[in-house]
C-alpha cells in the first residue's frame, strides 16, 4: 500500500502552497534586503538608529506569530487568516513605496508613512506565516510516504522566493539612487499581492485533505461573530495601529522590547513547572527545550546581522565590481538562500548516512553554532584587509555566508525538531511559543549589536574597544565559539535529560528560520 502511495504524483494543493510562500518570501526578503538601505540612504537615519528599528522590526515579526496561530486556530481558520495577513502585509509595502515618493519633500509625513508600512507587515505576517506550513502534512494520509519529499519540495519554493526577492527588489530599487527605494518596495508588494492570489484562486478547488475536503477552512466551533465582514476589517485596523505603535515607541521613545521578551522566557517556563501532573522526565526534557532555545538566542543575533551590519560591510568595504558592472549590495541577501539549496540534500543525506553514529541533538546545534563563528573568523580575516580607500574581494562575504549556511542547517531545522518531539503534548504550543520567543530575542539582540559596526568612533561592549571592523567581527566569533564550546559541553548531560528516547533530527529547515 505504501509503495503504491509513493509512486503517486503529489498533490496539486502541493503547488498552491508552493506559490502562495514562494511569493510572500519574495515579498519579505525583498524587503529587508533594501530595509537599512533605505533608511540609511533616503531616509537619513544613523545606522545605530537603523540598526535598533531594524532588530525591533525582525523580532516583532516573530512574536506576531503567536498571535495570529491563536486566531487561525480558533477563529479564522488557516486560509482566512493567510488572506488576511498577505493583504495587510501588500498594503504595507505599497504605503513603503508612498513613503519612497516623498521622502525628500515632506519628511514628517514620510517618517509617519514608514513606521506605519512596518507596523501593518508585522500585523500581516502574524497571520500569514504560523499558518501556510502546517497545510503542507495535512494534504496527505498519515502513513504516506511522500510527506518528507512534500516538505522538500515547498522548501524550495520558500528557497526560491528567498533568492529571487532580494535579486528583483535590488534590481529595481538598489540601483545607487536612494529615490527608486520605491520601486523595489512596489516589486515587492506585487508579488505578496500574487501569493494572496493564488490562494483566493486555487486553494479551495486543490488545497485539499486525502477526503477531497478543503483544508484550513474556519473552525467548526468559531463564533459567528468573528466572520462578520465589518468586524474582521475593523479588528485588522486595530490589530495595525497597536503594531504600528509597537514598533515606534520601541524605537522613537523606550525600548521595551527586550524586557518583554526577558519576561516571556521567564514566565512561559514557570507556568509549565508550576504544572504538577507533569513527571520528572517531562520537565527534564522541558529544560532541555530552554536551554537549547538559551543558545538559539546568540545563534541568531549573529547570524541575523545579515539584514543590518553586514549589509553596511557590503556596501561600503566591498569591491562590488565585476565585468564592468557593480553588484547591488541587495543582491547578497540571496547568497543564503542559493547555498541553502545547495547544501541541504548533502546535509539530509549525511545525517542519515550516519544513521545511529549521527551527533546527538544539541551536539549537532553546537556544530551550527562554531559553523557560525568560522563563518566571522573568515570575515573578520578579510576585514582586516580594508584599509581607508581599499575595499575587499567579494569573496570574504560569499565565503562567510556559506558558512553560515553550513551552520543554519545544522542548528535551525535540527532544534526545531527537538522542541517538537520533547514537548508534552498538553503544552507542545507553549513550548513553541518558547522557541519563536528566542528567535526573536536574537532579532532584537542583532540590531543592537549591529549599531557597534565601526563609524570613527571607538565603541565599547562588556569591557572590549571595537575601534575597526576586525574588532566588530571578532565579536561575533567569540560569542559563537563560546557559546559552542559551552554547549559541547553541555551535550551529554542534555542527552541523559532526553533520556536518549528522542530520535536524532533530520528534519528539513527552514531557510527563514522558522519565521
Amino acid at each position: 500500500m505504501s509503495e503504491s502511495i509513493a509512486r503517486k504524483a503529489h498533490p496539486k494543493g502541493l503547488y498552491v502552497l508552493f506559490a502562495t510562500e514562494m511569493w510572500e518570501r519574495f515579498n519579505y526578503y525583498g524587503m529587508r534586503a533594501i530595509l537599512v538601505l533605505f533608511m540609511t540612504k533616503a531616509l537619513l537615519f544613523d545606522k545605530v538608529f537603523a540598526s535598533n528599528l531594524y532588530g525591533s522590526y525582525i523580532s516583532l515579526l516573530y512574536l506576531s506569530a503567536l498571535f495570529g496561530g491563536f486566531v487561525a486556530d480558533r477563529l479564522w481558520g488557516n486560509q482566512r487568516s493567510i488572506i488576511a495577513g498577505g493583504l495587510v502585509m501588500a498594503i504595507g509595502e505599497f504605503i513603503l513605496f508612498f513613503c519612497g515618493n516623498i521622502y525628500h519633500s515632506a519628511p514628517g509625513l514620510s517618517a509617519l508613512l514608514f513606521y506605519s508600512g512596518l507596523g501593518l507587515m508585522i500585523a500581516g505576517n502574524g497571520f500569514f506565516k504560523p499558518n501556510i506550513s502546517s497545510l503542507v502534512g495535512q494534504l496527505y494520509p498519515d502513513t504516506d510516504t511522500r510527506k518528507d519529499a512534500a516538505y522538500t519540495i515547498f522548501y524550495m519554493g520558500i528557497n526560491t522566493g528567498g533568492a529571487l526577492g532580494p535579486f528583483v527588489c535590488g534590481l529595481f530599487g538598489d540601483t545607487g539612487d536612494p529615490a527608486d527605494f520605491k520601486w523595489g518596495f512596489l516589486v515587492a508588494g506585487i508579488g505578496m499581492l500574487l501569493s494572496v492570489l493564488v490562494q483566493v484562486i486555487f486553494h479551495k478547488k486543490y488545497v485539499v485533505s486525502p477526503e477531497k475536503k478543503a483544508l484550513g477552512q474556519v473552525p467548526a466551533n468559531a463564533p459567528k461573530w468573528a466572520l462578520n465582514p465589518v468586524i474582521t476589517v475593523v479588528g485588522l485596523v486595530i490589530l495595525s495601529f497597536i503594531a504600528i505603535g509597537l514598533i515606534y515607541v520601541d524605537a522613537a521613545v523606550f525600548s521595551y522590547l527586550f524586557y518583554l521578551l526577558i519576561g516571556c522566557i521567564i514566565l512561559i517556563p514557570a507556568v509549565i513547572y508550576a504544572d504538577k501532573t507533569l513527571n520528572k522526565p517531562e520537565k527534564d526534557k522541558v529544560l532541555v527545550i530552554c536551554i537549547v532555545c538559551f543558545f538559539v538566542i546568540f545563534f541568531w543575533a549573529a547570524f541575523e546581522q545579515a539584514g543590518a551590519s553586514l549589509t553596511f560591510f557590503a556596501e561600503e568595504q566591498t569591491d562590488r565590481h565585476i565585468f564592468n558592472k557593480t553588484v547591488p549590495t541587495s543582491w547578497f541577501q540571496s547568497l543564503n538562500s542559493v547555498f541553502v539549496v545547495t547544501f541541504a540534500a548533502f546535509f539530509a543525506w549525511m545525517w542519515t548516512k550516519l544513521g545511529k553514529r549521527q551527533p546527538s541533538s544539541p551536539t549537532k546545534m553546537a556544530i551550527g553554532l562554531l559553523g557560525l563563528g568560522l563563518g566571522y573568523w573568515w570575515i573578520a580575516y578579510g576585514a582586516s584587509k580594508a584599509v581607508p580607500g581599499v575595499k575587499v574581494s567579494m569573496i570574504w562575504l560569499t565565503g562567510m555566508y556559506a558558512l553560515h549556511t553550513c551552520g543554519e542547517l545544522c542548528l535551525s531545522p535540527i532544534g526545531l525538531s527537538l522542541v517538537n518531539q520533547l514537548s508534552p503534548v498538553k503544552y507542545s504550543s507553549l513550548l513553541m511559543a518558547i522557541w519563536f520567543t528566542a528567535n526573536a530575542f536574537g532579532n532584537k539582540m542583532a540590531g543592537v549589536l549591529s549599531a557597534l559596526y565601526p563609524d570613527g568612533k571607538e565603541k565599547v561592549l562588556l569591557g572590549f574597544h571595537i575601534i575597526n571592523l576586525y574588532d566588530f567581527f571578532m565579536v561575533f566569533v567569540v560569542m559563537s565559539l563560546v557559546a559552542s564550546g559551552i554547549l559541547f559541553l553541555l551535550s551529554k548531560k542534555l542527552q541523559k535529560m532526553m533520556r536518549e528516547n528522542v530520535t536524532p533530527a533530520v528534519a528539513q529547515p527552514e531557510p527563514d528560520h522558522v519565521l
